[in-house]
């Protein structure tokens, strides 16, 4: 098959709907597909240049809104060339784009929500969902009504989904998400990110790793870090990621009042070795997000065998915690606190049996191989009917859920 995957941006700062179609796309195509990827990006941008395959720029763009007069008259012309389109993304324009220029086409276009219909952003930013209600009956609502299909990668999403517009229809269907994991010298890309972060050498690090966002709840993270620090003077946290807001001066301050600002580390966004260097070099891994569509990092510190310490707004925390691959909590900082403390209190042998559980989680449920037979079943059906899209993409992922239990 040949797929377009559609973005407002590749900018790997913009987190997982990115490098999930970077990983994704690497392994379609490993598969004999071919894959090219059409954004709003503007055609210099230098991290062009590294994603893995052929990329059509239709920036710059000077708004939030990502528009670009020339995407939908290209994507209008272009897209008999492939046999499947597929949306990355909301609230921008290349949805809209692409829906105007293939809705009455004989091209069927598929829609990744990316969680970005889960009603935590109606009750966080009630202002927000307001401005959103005004283009959603003529944008948003005809973008999802109009897809062959809009995919969600689990049941939690799915069902949120619903629960933020009430009008809404879609066709909709779940493809487990996936990723990979590189084989790497474990103690040669340790010893790279504690060069980079000298203050995580000998430490037992506790591990953030994603956008420094508020949705993260990165400021959870460090008033339960700060309230079980006493118990073990090796704790360290590393927060690590991109600031897009300007939020890390805050957290510094307030890691400073709670005394702490010497047991954490915002080295910034990691990449390469780094990044799996962080992942090696750490015990255990936490994210106590108020909202999470599935969590890139989560399967990818499972997959390096860190538990995952995750709030129950994560949208895997299911499967998480029926494996034993982790510890769940709401997402408050007493919440965070109870996971930390449980995780402290696990004895060698517990602790241990976690962290083989975890790697055991990754390779059953979230590799990107199971993605994407899934996903390529869906679009050789052309989406299919309801039951049968999803007895055909689902089979796999029930099978290999059970291994791992």
């Amino acid at each position: 098959m040949k797929i377009l995957h559609v973005l407002a941006s590749v900018d790997p700062r913009a987190g997982g709907p990115v490098e999930g179609v970077r990983r994704s796309g690497v392994a379609m195509q490993d598969a004999g597909h071919e894959v090219e990827v059409a954004t709003c990006d503007a055609p210099d941008d230098p991290y062009l240049a590294a994603f893995p395959f052929p990329v059509h720029a239709f920036g710059p763009t000077t708004n939030r809104y990502s528009y670009s007069a020339y995407l939908a008259p290209w994507l209008a012309n272009h897209a008999k060339r492939f046999d499947a389109v597929v949306v990355h993304g909301l609230w921008q324009y290349h949805g809209f784009a692409t829906w105007k220029a293939l809705h009455d086409s004989g091209v069927p276009y598929y829609v990744y929500t990316h969680g970005m219909l889960d009603p935590w952003f109606k009750e966080a930013y009630p202002l927000k969902h307001l401005k959103k209600w005004l283009y959603w009956p003529w944008a948003e609502y005809r973008v999802l009504r109009d897809a062959r299909a809009v995919i969600f990668t689990t049941e939690e999403e799915r069902t949120r989904a619903r629960q933020s517009f009430w009008l809404y229809r879609a066709r909709e269907r779940i493809v487990p998400f996936g990723t990979t994991v590189p084989k790497v010298d474990a103690a040669s890309v340790r010893e790279a990110f504690l060069q980079a972060v000298p203050s995580a050498r000998g430490k037992r690090v506790v591990l953030f790793l994603g956008r420094v966002h508020a949705k993260k709840g990165c400021d959870l993270l460090i008033d339960a870090f700060a309230r079980v620090a006493k118990r073990d003077e090796r704790l360290h946290l590393v927060i690590a990621g991109p600031d897009e807001t300007g939020w890390a001066a805050s957290l510094r301050a307030q890691a400073q009042a709670a005394g702490i600002a010497h047991r954490m580390s915002l080295p910034g966004m990691l990449q390469g070795d780094l990044k799996w260097g962080a992942f090696h070099a750490s015990d255990v891994f936490a994210l106590p997000s108020h909202q999470e569509n599935f969590g890139v990092a989560v399967a990818e510190a499972l997959g390096c065998g860190l538990p995952a310490l995750i709030s129950d707004k994560v949208n895997v925390w299911r499967e998480i915690e029926e494996d034993g691959a982790g510890l769940i909590g709401p997402d408050t900082v007493e919440g965070t606190e109870k996971s930390l403390v449980r995780w402290l209190e696990l004895d060698d042998a517990a602790r241990e049996a976690m962290r083989v559980q975890a790697a055991r989680t990754f390779n059953a449920r979230f590799r990107i191989e199971t993605m994407v037979s899934a996903l390529t079943t869906l679009l050789e059906t052309r989406g299919g009917h309801h039951d049968e899209a999803e007895k055909a993409t689902l089979p796999a992922f029930r099978k290999a859920t059970q291994q791992a239990r």
